[in-house]
């Protein structure tokens, strides 16, 4: 999407960069909640009372004709985008050459990520939205019965779920460069992975465990073998929900009765 938005633009004669992220930042946000919002009408909300193992199956499918509808929509061929940000920061250089540097797009991306984690948290603790988020999350039909529109906060959450999958795809563009209808599948494999890692129900976890993950495929494709990064991630994944099943800043669920 953001890449469609930053070509409409070129076309319209639009040459400020600044602006044009920020238009298809917005554009991107706005297309992708709309697509959220009806994927959870369709595909989610008709399974609510269904067994837990339904939605799953659910998603599933709706996954895969996302990226066929994609394929099909956009074409099976790889969309480059030319960098739009230049130069960085060297923050160590050896005697012999070697530098350690990161890159403007790379800040860029790790305060908007702070940006977005700390807004969110305090979104989820500190506001309305935020506790009935949590109250359906605990307990749907407790929930309704205390005056919480449970429809309502599930599809708003899964409004503002795509939106911040629409800022993670656009941040992704930019870094890499180029665009294919098959890229969502393994992002959302390792955003499941991060979430679980550092704690299902924590956004600091979430965010902490895809940092681990990243840090953990860097050194593996630097010191083994990058064939097998993927590889490498799952099973630190499957070692530490042996040793601590609720992830790193998971807490456990205590059920009072």
């Amino acid at each position: 999407m953001a890449v469609i938005a930053f070509l409409v633009f070129g076309m319209l004669g639009l040459t400020s960069l600044p602006l044009m992220l920020l238009l298809a930042l917005l554009v991107s946000v706005a297309i992708t909640a709309l697509y959220g919002w009806t994927i959870e009408r369709v595909a989610y909300r008709p399974l609510r009372k269904a067994n837990r193992l339904a939605p799953l199956i659910s998603a599933i499918g709706m996954s895969i004709f996302l990226q066929n509808y994609v394929q099909l929509l956009q074409g099976a061929r790889v969309k480059p985008l030319p960098p739009m940000f230049q130069g960085g920061f060297a923050l160590w250089e050896r005697a012999d050459g070697f530098v350690v540097s990161i890159s403007y797009l790379q800040v860029m991306i790790i305060v908007l990520t702070t940006l977005i984690m700390g807004g969110f948290t305090l979104v989820i603790h500190r506001t309305a939205l935020g506790r009935a988020q949590r109250a359906t999350e605990q307990d749907k039909g407790m929930a309704a019965l205390c005056g919480v529109n449970v429809d309502r906060v599930i599809s708003l959450t899964f409004l503002l779920g795509a939106g911040l999958a629409a800022v993670a795809g656009m941040m992704v563009t930019l870094y890499y460069g180029v665009v294919d209808f098959y890229m969502g599948f393994l992002a959302g494999m390792k955003a499941f992975t991060a979430a679980v890692l550092g704690g299902i129900g924590s956004l600091p976890g979430a965010m902490l465990g895809g940092l681990l993950i990243g840090v953990i495929e860097a050194l593996w494709s630097g010191y083994v073998s990058v064939e097998y990064k993927d590889v490498a991630a799952f099973v630190i994944l499957i070692l530490i929900l042996i040793v601590r099943p609720n992830g790193l800043l998971g807490r456990p669920e205590i059920e009072k009765v």
